[in-house]
């Protein structure tokens, strides 16, 4: 294995059941967790705060540690389930998915709860398990046209989030507690300090993404969290009270957030599940090509989105956000050809001490909103990246720029007029006369196709890509 001796001059690391030493285990393991911690941790912030904005009491810190902690397992689930037959066996990191924010933080916003979320979760979890039993009839339904667009208005979904993070968050109530406190007047929503910080942060990310090397590249939004943490320290935004009363260890509890099921919450969130689990199989194929240069055998697909839906079913219970494969941990797998099981899985007992310690969660915290925009931007500028790229691939043809199109538009400017929406919904209600209340009805179809672009976006890529004429095949 000629590569293998280029890298490090061992084959151990490049075998799936490699024995490597700690030695060369321990670098890459940290590596992988690097680029993943932040991604593992900021949706479950982002809800929470939704939520807490909204009137609820949802438990921040609570909620990262439940992230963590099920990133772990659901990582160790597809790294040894595969014996059981619920896990892919391949050199695969999970953890809670940026895909679900924009619909997450919709529900959150409405006072539905993190409880709502987390019954449509248990629906979405099912959901993943039939495509795993019939992904090869699903598929054809989402081929990589679909899953670009999808992907695509995810993207653009999240931008709105990043740039009122960047600007301190309006609805940041610790915002206004600092300033009533005489203490700074620096967190006020759109201060200069705010945009200066999420600037410095962006530019260090961006940076490092094009000009660093090796580790600089690979944690490069961690580094630039870091950097941005520290400026906000010099600009007394940092308020540590969090981290003075939490403990050093604290077992999952199960049902801490409760759990409720809401038509409303449950058909965006399944729609959203259906489509990562397709996009699961990108995930896989790219892990195998990159790091073990072949396709994954059936088997392998089958039992890893059954294992993804295992995993999220469970999680539920215990109060995690929706999780499934991290694309940038596959991007490291195809850089570096390492592949030793025994490297991933020391990546997730690294997250699960994590998550099991509610000072690391409470640190996590502490990081100031404007911080936290400039370090996600690029993540949400990426994922759109990646939905563009997907539909490229495809080809701008007229048939494909119109199937895109036309779902990008519909789902962005519904999710931006939701008041024309209301007035149909009521229109609706009243000429079928019926008996359901106004708000409730409402509520369901608001939640469903204006709370986010992504679920109209979906439904008309796939229904216009099934019954517009496919393009011919090119004549050499």
């Amino acid at each position: 294995m000629g590569k293998s001796k280029d890298k490090t001059g061992s084959d151990e690391l490049f075998r799936w059941d490699g024995n490597p030493t700690p030695g060369q285990i321990a670098p890459l393991a940290i590596q992988h967790v690097l680029a993943a911690v932040v991604g593992c941790v900021t949706p479950a912030i982002l809800v929470a705060n939704a939520a807490n904005n909204a009137g609820g009491s949802v438990d921040t810190g609570l909620l990262i540690q439940m992230s963590l902690v099920f990133a772990a397992l659901s990582t160790l689930l597809q790294l040894y389930g595969n014996k059981i037959h619920i896990g892919s066996g391949l050199p695969v990191i999970i953890g809670v998915s940026f895909a679900y924010v924009p619909t997450m933080t919709a529900i959150a916003s409405q006072a539905k709860g993190v409880d709502t979320i987390l019954g449509a979760m248990v629906i979405g979890g099912i959901v993943a398990i039939l495509v795993g039993l019939f992904i090869k009839q699903i598929r054809k339904v989402f081929p990589p046209l679909v899953i670009g667009t999808v992907i695509f208005a995810i993207g653009l979904s999240l931008y709105k989030t990043a740039i009122n993070y960047m600007a301190g968050n309006a609805a940041n109530t610790y915002e206004l507690i600092v300033e009533q406190q005489g203490k700074t007047a620096a967190l006020v929503y759109g201060s200069w300090q705010n945009w200066l910080i999420s600037i410095i942060t962006l530019a260090i990310v961006i940076g490092l993404n094009h000009y660093g090397k090796g580790l600089f590249k690979l944690a490069s939004i961690l580094i630039g969290l870091l950097c941005g943490y520290v400026l906000a320290l010099c600009f007394g935004m940092v308020d540590f009270s969090a981290l003075h009363s939490a403990g050093w260890f604290q077992l999952p509890k199960p049902m801490a957030f409760g759990m409720s099921f809401d038509v409303s919450a449950i058909i965006p969130l399944a729609l959203l599940f259906l489509v990562n689990s397709i996009q699961a199989m990108g995930d896989f194929s790219a892990t195998t090509t990159g790091g073990m240069d072949r396709l994954p055998t059936d088997k392998e697909l089958n039992g890893g989105i059954i294992g993804y839906g295992i995993s999220n079913i469970v999680s539920a219970f215990f109060g995690c956000p929706p999780t499934a494969t991290f694309s940038q941990n596959v991007g490291i797998v195809g850089s570096t050809k390492v592949v030793a099981r025994k490297v991933f899985a020391t990546s997730a007992g690294i997250l699960l001490v994590a998550g099991l310690i509610p000072k690391f969660s409470a640190l996590l915290r502490t990081i100031p909103q404007c911080v936290l925009g400039g370090a996600v931007a690029s993540v949400f500028a990426s994922i759109a990246m990646t939905g563009i790229k997907l539909l490229v691939s495809e080809g701008m043809s007229a048939r494909n720029t119109t199937v895109a199109g036309i779902a990008i538009a519909v789902g962005m400017g519904v999710s931006q007029s939701s008041g024309c929406l209301n007035q149909m919904t009521q229109s609706i209600y009243n000429g079928l006369g019926m008996t359901m209340g106004l708000e409730n009805f409402q509520s369901i179809i608001n939640n469903t196709f204006a709370s986010s672009p992504v679920v109209l976006a979906t439904i008309f890529a796939v229904i216009l890509n099934l019954v517009l004429p496919k393009d011919e095949a090119k004549k050499n």
